[in-house]
């Protein structure tokens, strides 16, 4: 699936952040002829995280449909792997169970730090916000 074409069906079926900007590749899952759910894998957002080893997923949408989630991070999990990426991480909301990660092999990684986007080089609204961070060693190496 190309990033526009996913990036359409977060619009469509993300619960609270339809927006995405870019991305480096997308996977989509079908039930029975139908899109039920897309995941999009990117660079890291975060700049200490851009060491040329790790992948982000970021976003994960669905129709609820049962497992559609563990099989759209195992399919951007492997090709994350088949490109060369050693790591994956990805976050959640904290009242996000993570179910779907724990099955797909994440571990926990914590709570971010209560911090903003806003920065003096690229100043925004002043948004204070925390997630759940996961992450997942991919291939059998170590980071």
């Amino acid at each position: 699936m190309s990033i526009r074409a996913a990036c359409a069906e977060v619009k469509r079926l993300h619960r609270h952040l339809p927006l995405v900007v870019g991305g480096l590749f997308a996977s989509s899952v079908y039930v029975g002829g139908e899109l039920v759910g897309v995941g999009i894998a990117s660079l890291p957002k975060a700049r200490m995280s851009c060491d040329g080893f790790t992948v982000e997923i970021t976003r994960i949408a669905t129709s609820g449909q049962r497992n559609a989630c563990s099989k759209l991070y195992g399919a951007l999990l492997r090709a994350s792997s088949a490109v060369g990426y050693r790591r994956a991480i990805t976050f959640t909301r904290l009242d996000e169970p993570g179910a779907s990660l724990r099955a797909a092999g994440f571990a926990d990684d914590g709570i971010t730090h209560d911090q903003s986007w806003s920065r003096p080089s690229r100043v925004r609204a002043e948004h204070k916000s925390q997630v759940r961070r996961w992450s997942k060693t991919l291939g059998g190496g170590k980071v």
